[in-house]
């Protein structure tokens, strides 16, 4: 009875660390938003502060609190393939010494006369293939302008159709060299990146192995 429990909790205990992070599990760096109150009021004075209007300047973003968009265009492919081979072979041989000028036997045959012989080899091969992409766009807010004049952003999107909703998070640093006169910029320009597409609902939960599969694929079962 022992036994069946204990079996019973490596199972339980297993199928509940192998569960699938789901959205809120899941985190693109600390992007805390950016919220730019309104500019203090003045009386009398044509100058307003906030409303300012640069006549050469355009309008992509440079501060904080400005809005930039980013056109996801992620696409990764990796492969590897490994072989190896190895052989050995040893063979040893003791031939009947001599003692006292006579072989050493027993009845007439040598009992100290032996060989041995081993052979070992070992054939192994490997391969890996995976393949992502990811496209689309999402808006993000300049959360801060760093001393070097670069723009550190971050931002998130929840989309609901029908019974999923789906998140895509992204966060990271971009120069202002790198945005579009039409204020977007290419996620392979966005450095240290962190880039969350995940979702929650009906097709997701079809797609996700149940508890007991999860113990049977996971570093837990011995075979």
């Amino acid at each position: 009875m022992t036994r069946l429990l204990l079996i019973a909790s490596i199972v339980l205990v297993a199928g509940c660390a192998g569960r699938p992070p789901a959205y809120d599990d899941v985190t693109a760096g600390s992007t805390t938003p950016v919220y730019v109150g309104a500019a203090p009021t003045t009386s009398g004075a044509i100058y307003a502060a906030g409303t300012d209007l640069r006549l050469f300047e355009d309008l992509r973003a440079r501060r904080a609190g400005d809005i930039l968009t980013i056109r996801l265009m992620e696409r990764t492919d990796a492969s590897k393939s490994a072989t190896t081979t190895t052989s050995k072979g040893s063979a040893v041989e003791l031939t009947d010494p001599i003692l006292f000028g006579r072989p050493v036997t027993s009845g007439g045959t040598a009992i100290l006369n032996q060989n041995a012989e081993a052979q070992r080899t070992f054939d192994g091969q490997g391969d890996s293939a995976q393949s992502n992409r990811l496209t689309g766009s999402i808006t993000v807010t300049v959360v801060r302008r760093l001393p070097n004049g670069n723009l550190e952003i971050g931002g998130e999107k929840w989309i609901t159709i029908n019974q999923g909703r789906e998140l895509v998070r992204v966060s990271g640093v971009v120069r202002p060299v790198d945005v579009q006169p039409d204020n977007s910029v290419s996620s392979d320009k966005v450095a240290d990146a962190h880039i969350v597409y995940s979702g929650r609902g009906a097709i997701a939960d079809a797609n996700a192995q149940g508890w007991l599969s999860r113990f049977f694929n996971s570093p837990v079962f011995p075979l």
